[in-house]
């Protein structure tokens, strides 16, 4: 309890009383990433006094200018958490759900990334780093955050004076646990990266995830949806993607009769394919970045359609309560959302080509009136070749057959205005085209010139549209092609960043200084398995628990040294009795890859917590492991537990901590979607017995 006196001592200090520090004029930066988080920290501490960021002061300038001023309760306060909360805290990871609120901002988008980015602890990290507190010896009322901001990371600095009514309450982004603070210093810095909290009216959740990963994003216009739309968003959601969706747009932001609400951003937490008394039907799990206001339809909480499953299934899926979380038919997502936007570390959900390595590579340009600005190709306009022009040379992936004759490339377009705040100057219309190139012309180092628009035709339709980020993909057959950004008219100035994602190419800018590319290689260490596991299914539509037991035993369990687990017969039925939600006595891919995906998860905690690399856990390692995947056990639990699975010496193997996390996972999922208050639950005795013995 060292940090009581500490608090109380803060309490009994006014404003005035605590010495405050500031960033000195002549230490101004010149760009968010040269305010330097860790300097600041420790000249704070080493003062004794809380950092106060003079470049996002606690007024109304970082609320900024609109109609967000109008929402403002009548005295606006700005106070740190430690004013706030007698325990205030920065991140739990006991918190399964981190159940964040939306505030007066109309900033769902923003709040619908952060939810996806919850389901990948990896990637939360790196944009919220988890070593900071609010603990005497490290606080001082600074706190930093990390974006991936046109083409660069970007540490952005902020201190902890949040927004309140006089009641002490958020008024901006908050938790339904009313001591946890990391989501409104996350939204604070967000807006200090847009340049206010005005700037975070409106937008498209592909901006934030985008923002949070650097990844590539694909937009899905549901109206117009492939055929392997359920493909796609399964392969996403089991692996490193981020997934978010958007009604349609509205004049007003509503809650319809149905239950959605029009022009709002939502997070995909979630799909399964379930099998009722009519046969499977595939459902998608949504959350309202609201907290509340949830669907009215079929697979809502309260509909009929969940009487159709197993006791089992219902239990593990179904959640009667208006926490913002629901189900939906794959076909009422369709009907009722406008666009799915699917954010990936690695473009690989549309390729065909097998292999983990991808290449990235990077070019900043700009379009300049009179110069570059050329606007895009249309009768009469013959300007059109002023445009930036990028030689891409398209090689041979991997040596396989399929990259012989063509291969995945994926171009990402990204306008950058020129101004410090996001909504002050509306996103350009843009587009790209890109040309195949003729033998005559690969070593060419000019720009082509207007006689070659003329006569080429572009193999993509270039679409327009005035969004921040634009992106294609192609299936191109090795050779030479010329890609060429534009805007819709010319003589309209920015700066882009153009992006080409494939298994292997080179990238240079026609007329320019090539020197300037940057390209990096971006591996997914889980693709060749997700290759591998579609083919094994592709034979076998549903394995047993022989034919799971040889799959576990032949991955190469790289992050576990020598010590690689040997999974036994009993062990494997016995995660098979766990995930086997529609009783077969088999798994399908999609239970499948839902064990796969937690295998990981277990995998880099317990290599984590293995402090000697024994290859096993101790007790106060288990405990360090299950309260770092969020659960909270009690010591005499875990102690039970450890008796349970471990051996004789009481310690655990990889294979029994997961056997043990699977089930802790099940079971507690199993309770808080059945509890009325969150104390206890009613079960019939089927369901109990089904929950119980098979499983």
């Amino acid at each position: 309890m060292a940090l009581l006196p500490f608090l109380h001592s803060w309490r009994k200090k006014s404003r005035r009383q605590w010495p405050t520090c500031e960033t000195g004029a002549a230490q101004k930066p010149s760009s968010l990433s040269q305010q330097n988080y860790h300097t600041l920290l420790e000249e704070c501490l080493k003062k004794g006094c809380l950092f106060e960021d003079e470049f996002f002061p606690a007024d109304i300038r970082s609320i900024g200018k609109g109609p967000l001023l109008q929402k403002l309760p009548p005295r606006l306060l700005w106070k740190r958490p430690l004013e706030l909360h007698r325990t205030p805290v920065f991140y739990a990871s006991n918190k399964k759900r981190l159940a964040l609120c939306q505030g007066v901002i109309e900033d769902c988008w923003f709040l619908a990334a952060v939810e996806a980015l919850s389901f990948h602890p990896d990637i939360l990290s790196r944009v919220v780093p988890m070593n900071q507190s609010f603990e005497r010896k490290k606080y001082a009322g600074i706190f930093h955050f990390k974006f991936w901001h046109f083409g660069e990371w970007v540490d952005v600095v902020v201190d902890d004076r949040l927004p309140v009514n006089e009641a002490g309450q958020l008024v901006f982004l908050s938790s339904v646990y009313k001591n946890l603070y990391w989501g409104a210093l996350l939204e604070k810095a967000y807006a200090k990266l847009c340049g206010s909290y005005e700037d975070l009216q409106i937008g498209q959740v592909s901006e934030a995830l985008v923002d949070f990963t650097g990844g590539v994003t694909m937009t899905i216009k549901l109206s117009e949806a492939p055929p392997d739309l359920w493909n796609i968003m399964t392969r996403a959601n089991y692996s490193r993607s981020l997934m978010g969706c958007q009604t349609q747009p509205a004049q007003e932001i509503r809650v319809l009769s149905d239950g959605l609400v029009s022009g709002h951003a939502y997070t995909v937490t979630g799909i399964r394919k379930v099998t009722c008394k009519h046969g499977p039907e595939n459902l998608v799990r949504l959350r309202n970045p609201w907290g509340k206001v949830e669907w009215k339809g079929d697979w809502s909480d309260s509909s009929g359609k969940w009487e159709q499953l197993s006791p089992k299934e219902k239990i593990l899926l179904r959640k009667n309560d208006d926490d913002g979380e629901f189900w939906m038919s794959l076909q009422d997502f369709k009907t009722h959302f406008v666009g799915l936007m699917i954010c990936k570390l690695t473009p690989d959900l549309l390729s065909k080509e097998l292999g983990k390595k991808w290449t990235c590579s990077t070019q900043v340009g700009k379009w300049v009136k009179g110069s570059t600005a050329g606007g895009r190709m249309k009768a009469h306009n013959a300007a059109f070749w002023r445009n930036p022009q990028y030689l891409l040379r398209v090689l041979q992936g991997n040596g396989s057959k399929t990259s012989r004759y063509s291969c995945s490339v994926l171009v990402s377009l990204i306008q950058k205005r020129n101004d410090h705040h996001r909504n002050r100057m509306p996103h350009l219309h843009i587009g790209l085209s890109v040309y195949k190139v003729g033998q005559e012309y690969h070593d060419l180092n000019r720009k082509l010139p207007a006689t070659f628009f003329v006569w080429s035709m572009p193999l993509n339709r270039a679409v327009f549209v005035n969004d921040r980020e634009v992106t294609q993909d192609f299936r191109l057959p090795p050779g030479a092609y010329v890609i060429v950004p534009a805007t819709a008219e010319p003589n309209q100035e920015s700066n882009f960043i153009l992006r080409v994602f494939s298994r292997k190419h080179s990238l240079h800018e026609l007329g320019g200084d090539s020197s300037c590319v940057l390209s990096q290689e971006i591996v997914d260490e889980h693709e060749d398995w997700e290759d591998f596991f579609t083919k094994y299914f592709d034979q076998y539509p549903e394995i047993n628990a022989m034919q799971l037991l040889r799959i576990l035993n032949n991955v190469a369990w790289t992050k576990l040294q020598n010590h690689g687990p040997r999974f036994s017969l009993d062990a494997c039925r016995g995660i098979l009795a766990l995930l086997d939600f529609n009783n077969t006595g088999t798994l399908s891919i999609q239970e499948f890859r839902c064990l796969w995906k937690k295998l990981l998860q277990y995998q880099a905690v317990f290599q984590k917590n293995d402090i000697q690399q024994t290859g096993t856990l101790d007790q106060v390692e288990l405990q360090a492991s299950v309260q770092e995947l969020g659960i909270s056990l009690s010591n005499e639990l875990c102690k039970l537990l450890a008796m349970r699975y471990g051996n004789p010496g009481l310690n655990i193997t990889f294979e029994s901590f997961a056997c043990f996390m699977l089930r802790v996972e099940l079971m507690m999922e199993a309770f808080h979607n059945t509890s009325k208050d969150g104390k206890g639950i009613y079960l019939q005795e089927s369901e109990w017995m089904m929950m119980t013995l098979y499983s």
